[in-house]
């Protein structure tokens, strides 16, 4: 689903208009990710709980040379999805 299928179903979901339901959208994502940043899990009881890990450094090839380089660590965004999310999808 894209974004613009995702405002359109959020749209008609909540009532609202494209441009408020955009917004919405648009406010979410902001904050979840603000959040994040600032090193705040985001858990939405039911759907599940954003956060942030990180990833070793660690070794790579480059493929067009076969030269090893180092990849270096960093911060990843995990989501573990709830258990309301785990039963409506079925899994």
């Amino acid at each position: 689903m894209s974004k613009a299928e995702l405002v359109e179903k959020v749209a008609s979901e909540a009532g609202l208009t494209k441009a408020d339901a955009e917004r919405a959208v648009n406010a979410f994502v902001k904050v979840v990710a603000s959040s994040l940043k600032a090193g705040e899990d985001v858990t939405m009881v039911g759907f599940g709980t954003f956060s942030t890990g990180e990833r070793a450094a660690r070794q790579g090839r480059n493929p067009q040379t076969g030269e090893t380089i180092t990849i270096a660590a960093r911060k990843v965004v995990k989501f573990k999805p709830g258990k309301g999310l785990k039963d409506e999808v079925g899994g």
